[in-house]
């Protein structure tokens, strides 16, 4: 089995294995405590609380090590469960446990990401502070579905490959503070983000950045949008224009910078492995949550 004791006492190892160094691992382990604490029993339970084969995480900091490094290092729950001695289908449970329970520890440091805006009011009451916002795209590969017609609603002409994409918004302090419902890597970007409803609900004060792919946003929509100038095949952007793009792209750069922090985890980069679509959403979501708190116990 792994020496966790030893991962847990070195900062090195801990940023190889989790993502995280000991001091912000150690803020994460506080929230995560009180919900691996709460376990409830069945009421036709037979054997008493505390029967069986001892637990092989035993404590709160091991269980949340396990689940950041499946998250982290993505090994197939063979793989997992050879180096924690239990079977592949034990292997497979703790990271559905672990996962939810992380969801809800993180739900509690207000951490993750929002996945729907109902309202203009509603987005003021989550955003006070907010003056702008950063709009991108995001692609993550996945295995090439047996069936024909998954086959083509998944393949992303954009990447030549099969995947599946989101849309994030982000602030200024490279926090992502909204994610769109994971969808097929088919879809356009400035779809998704209109069937997100998002730019409805977005305050007209605020500066929305987006890039050309959402051409077409400032017509639909009375936003504060900024945009680059598109370069014409008949005709050279002029020196102001230039001079513009560039401002717009050290800003929207903010974003692409919060995405890197997020893909540092391999279950983000590697193909997605996984066939429940509800739970290779919540990967996506928990490694928002987990960047946005990383930039938080800095």
């Amino acid at each position: 089995m792994l020496n966790i004791s030893r991962a847990l006492r070195s900062d090195r190892l801990l940023r190889a294995t989790t993502g995280y160094d000991r001091k912000r691992f150690e803020e994460l382990v506080v929230k995560f405590a009180p919900f691996v604490l709460r376990v409830k029993y069945k009421r036709n339970r037979k054997r008493k609380a505390g029967g069986g084969r001892p637990h092989t995480l035993k404590t709160s900091a091991e269980k949340l090590f396990y689940m950041l490094l499946y998250m982290k290092c993505y090994p197939t729950f063979d793989l997992a469960g050879f180096f924690f001695q239990v079977d592949r289908s034990q292997a497979k449970r703790w990271v559905d446990e672990l996962g939810k329970k992380l969801e809800k520890a993180l739900g509690e440091a207000m951490v993750l990401p929002e996945r729907r805006i109902r309202s203009v009011k509603e987005f003021l009451e989550k955003f006070p502070a907010l003056k702008e916002l950063i709009i991108d795209g995001t692609e993550r590969a996945v295995q090439r579905p047996k069936d024909k017609q998954k086959q083509k609603e998944r393949y992303s002409g954009k990447k030549k490959r099969h995947s599946q994409k989101n849309i994030v918004a982000a602030n200024r302090r490279k926090e992502i503070l909204f994610l769109s419902p994971t969808a097929n890597g088919k879809e356009h970007d400035y779809t998704l983000l209109k069937r997100s409803k998002l730019p409805e609900h977005i305050p007209k004060e605020i500066k929305t950045y987006v890039d050309l792919g959402f051409n077409g946003i400032a017509k639909d929509y009375p936003l504060r949008i900024v945009m680059p100038f598109r370069k014409l095949r008949t005709k050279e952007l002029t020196k102001k224009q230039k001079q513009f793009n560039k401002k717009v792209s050290r800003f929207r750069v903010l974003v692409e910078n919060a995405l890197a922090g997020v893909k540092r985890l391999r279950c983000i980069t590697d193909v997605c492995r996984n066939k429940n679509e509800e739970f290779k959403d919540r990967l996506m979501w928990l490694s928002c949550g987990l960047w946005n708190f990383y930039l938080k116990a800095a």
